[in-house]
């Protein structure tokens, strides 16, 4: 092994706003933050970070001049349910839905895509 994983980190235009909307998703902790970045952590010790960018521009999904260069997969035992807590906490169900059934594209406050599906059994 050369190096371990540590965590991800996303660009926003507001790491305080970008972190609080996933800690309520996910339910983890902020474990750090000053005037740049942003991190959340669970019991676990997985690790999701923000970092502030001036002139952060959003991707465009599913294609468009600013392609999605990751996204999040998360699960939840009951989509239905799930979607409508998403659009409270300030997702965006987005217009293509390639999933069909299984699951569901949403877009985050800062324009990132991410995907809820039932738990992989």
């Amino acid at each position: 092994m050369i190096a371990s994983y540590t965590c991800t980190t996303l660009d926003c235009p507001d790491h305080d706003a970008l972190s609080g909307f996933y800690a309520k998703v996910l339910g983890w902790n902020v474990v750090h933050r000053d005037d740049n970045v942003a991190y959340l952590a669970n019991d676990a010790g997985l690790k999701l970070g923000f970092q502030k960018v001036d002139n952060f521009a959003a991707p465009v999904w599913p294609k468009g001049e600013i392609p999605q260069q990751f996204h999040l997969d998360l699960e939840a035992q009951d989509l239905a349910a799930a979607e409508k807590e998403l659009l409270a906490a300030g997702a965006v169900k987005a217009e293509y839905q390639p999933g069909g059934d299984y699951w569901v594209v949403f877009l985050d406050p800062a324009g990132h895509p991410f995907c809820i599906a039932p738990p992989m059994n």
